[in-house]
């Protein structure tokens, strides 16, 4: 009945159409044709039951700056230039995936994108155990961010560290279970500060290189010539470092995540995404270039089993200022409470998503009155009791372990998107639709090439990195944490294959005008009060607002 009424509506009326009511009876067949446009149905009201779009375009593209605890790890195994060119390589895949996730994200505005477009493109087995990787993920996440909190608190102390994590994770529940508004402004400000923070860092590290430090010395590049570098421990330093700067970059691809929750996406998914190349290159690139400049990788205590030391906290302690040192580690706390807070959100999200997919049990749907899927937070919350275990093995060395499982989980992810996406677009061209029917035009430029480019270049990493874990001596533990969730995956799909036997999807038969975004009143009010803004008296300072927020 809905497929004839939706097929109806089709033939005599636009894709788009004007007037509340059209609107209302387009998203109506389309949700009884496919549950997967229930989830791009927008909220206004708890009551409704679902997710709320509460999230702005300047809280979204926050959450895409991630932690950088673990770039002490990666200078102490791989030495300056492993990681320059390292995080470039992954900064690069990055940016090209979430390209590819901006064209689908914007086409089809779901929360718990990639792993829905996973099931829609790809496979229903694939995007279920796409779907529990990825959740397992996030929830490690937190135990990770929670134990790097205990390692960041080492600074100042080593006594009862592990009550940091426990209030650590009191707070961020309760701001998981207040709104969707609440998790963005928190993650906002906290990412601002760091913004601001790094900003002082790379001036600070380029007048410490200078010789504005406490041993009044030109640096240069003197930290790349000293016993082992530039690439410590040969090739298998190398290799190292790429699962660390994975680890680093975590957190871009949950862009996706949030879509279904984004204000006006059809807007502010392309802002966001667009935005992220300046951030990488700023954030990511730039430091640790000055990072690779400043600090020895043989610097005490940069990594071992039970200290992990930011580089960034040493190079303000270079520069001669206790004060700024001890600030820049405060930064660095609340770096670990915002990546905290986006894994719990991002692994309760893909937790209700798999719930409304049949991939979960059904109970993980219900919502408090604030629009929250109650149930899926305290889930995913509960994986946090790793951190308490420190211990009996070292911080560091639990951080290390969680850090690798993290890492693969999220280049497994960046190669399941590429892999969606290949498969989109190919069903794209196969239904001759129009690259510019495409709600999201700054993609265009990989067609052809970025799909494969990130499925073949995170894969052959995945295999390299792991031969690490092999030389000097075999380390069975560091093996396991590097590729653990792969049988893990397989055992997934293959057993969700062998229960339900379904099909991969007929790229032809696809219908992809199902669930495609429809832009609607909020939308509207949204462009509308962008424009005013851009054309009132304060527009230069709405100018200035809009390039930096």
């Amino acid at each position: 009945m809905a497929e004839n009424t939706l097929r109806h509506h089709d033939e005599h009326s636009p894709l788009l159409p004007k007037g509340r009511r059209m609107e209302q009876e387009y998203r109506d067949n389309i949700v009884a044709f496919d549950p997967i446009a229930r989830i791009n149905e927008p909220q206004t009201t708890a009551e409704a039951g679902g997710l709320h779009r509460g999230l702005s375009a300047r809280q979204v593209q926050m959450i895409a700056i991630g932690l950088f605890l673990g770039t002490g790890r990666s200078l102490a195994q791989g030495g300056p230039a492993s990681i320059l060119i390292c995080y470039s390589i992954i900064g690069a895949v990055v940016y090209v995936t979430l390209l590819l996730l901006g064209e689908m994200g914007t086409q089809y505005p779901v929360s718990g994108s990639f792993n829905a477009y996973a099931t829609r493109f790809v496979d229903d087995s694939f995007g279920f155990a796409l779907s529990w990787n990825y959740w397992f993920n996030d929830a490690v996440s937190v135990a990770s961010d929670l134990t790097a909190a205990q390692l960041v608190v080492g600074y100042w102390t080593d006594d009862h560290v592990w009550f940091v994590s426990l209030v650590l994770l009191i707070f961020l529940l309760g701001v998981n279970a207040f709104s969707v508004g609440a998790y963005g402004e928190l993650e906002y400000w906290i990412a601002s500060l760091k913004v601001i923070t790094i900003v002082a860092f790379v001036l600070t590290g380029i007048l410490v290189n200078a010789g504005v430090n406490t041993t009044h010395q030109y640096i240069g590049f003197h930290n790349w010539t000293i016993g082992g570098a530039p690439f410590v421990n040969g090739f298998a330093g190398f290799a190292r470092v790429f699962v660390t700067a994975s680890f680093a970059y975590g957190g871009t691809e949950s862009l996706g995540i949030t879509a279904g929750e984004t204000k006006n996406p059809t807007k502010n998914m392309p802002r966001v995404v667009k935005s992220v190349f300046f951030r990488i290159l700023l954030f990511y690139v730039l430091s640790i270039f000055i990072i690779g400049l400043n600090v020895p990788w043989n610097y005490p205590n940069l990594s071992n089993e039970d200290v992990t030391t930011s580089p960034f906290t040493v190079v303000f302690a270079l520069a001669g200022s206790k004060f700024a040192a001890s600030f820049m580690n405060t930064v660095v706390l609340t770096s670990v409470i915002s990546a905290g807070n986006h894994a719990l959100f991002a692994g309760t999200r893909v937790l209700h998503n798999m719930a409304m997919h049949s991939h979960a049990p059904s109970v993980l749907t219900r919502t408090n009155r604030h629009g929250v899927p109650y149930i899926a937070l305290l889930t995913t919350a509960s994986i946090s009791a790793l951190c308490f275990v420190t211990k009996y093995v070292g911080s560091g060395q639990l951080w290390e372990w969680l850090q690798n499982i993290v890492g693969v989980s999220n280049q497994v992810a960046w190669v399941s998107i590429g892999l969606a996406s290949w498969r989109f677009r190919r069903a794209w061209v196969l239904q001759k639709r129009d690259i510019s029917e495409l709600k999201f035009q700054g993609a265009k430029w990989t067609w052809g090439w970025g799909p494969p480019f990130v499925v073949v270049t995170v894969t052959i990493i995945v295999l390299v990195q792991g031969y690490s874990s092999f030389i000097p001596v075999f380390s069975p533990i560091t093996f396991l944490s590097l590729y653990l969730q792969l049988p893990f995956m397989f055992i997934l799909f293959v057993g969700w294959k062998l229960i339900h036997g379904q099909k991969m999807p007929d790229l032809k038969s696809i219908d992809l005008k199902l669930a495609e975004h429809v832009e609607g009143t909020l939308d509207l009010q949204d462009d509308e009060e962008r424009k005013a803004r851009l054309e009132g008296g304060w527009k230069w300072a709405w100018n200035v607002w809009y390039l930096f927020a």
